[in-house]
């Protein structure tokens, strides 16, 4: 499985919907969700500043975060943005393949 950020930001209704829910049981929707899609959540927090929401999951592959995306973002009432987290081993394995690259003008 490869680990995703997922940064959230409610809408004034969202916020709405979380003060009469409560933080906790949006945590734990957010587990149920990723759970039933066969991932698991490694960390929540709410947070001051751009995001109100910062995550970290473990998912099995790019169409199931983009499946959680998609959710999230079409109920209208959050927004949010998905990042593929890489491990020092994955930039090591990176750094040592070989890529046939030519930059612009060269």
């Amino acid at each position: 499985m490869s680990k995703y950020l997922i940064k959230a930001s409610y809408t004034a209704d969202g916020v709405k919907g979380l003060l009469k829910e409560g933080g906790t049981a949006r945590k734990k929707t957010v587990e149920k969700v990723i759970a039933g899609l066969g991932g698991k959540l490694e960390v929540f927090y709410y947070a001051f500043g751009d995001c109100d929401v910062y995550a970290i999951a473990d998912l099995p592959d790019a169409v199931t975060a983009a499946a959680i995306g998609l959710a999230i973002n079409s109920s209208g009432l959050v927004t949010n943005s998905t990042t593929v987290l890489l491990t020092p081993e994955d930039i090591d394995k990176a750094a040592k393949k070989t890529v046939n690259y030519r930059a612009p003008g060269k």
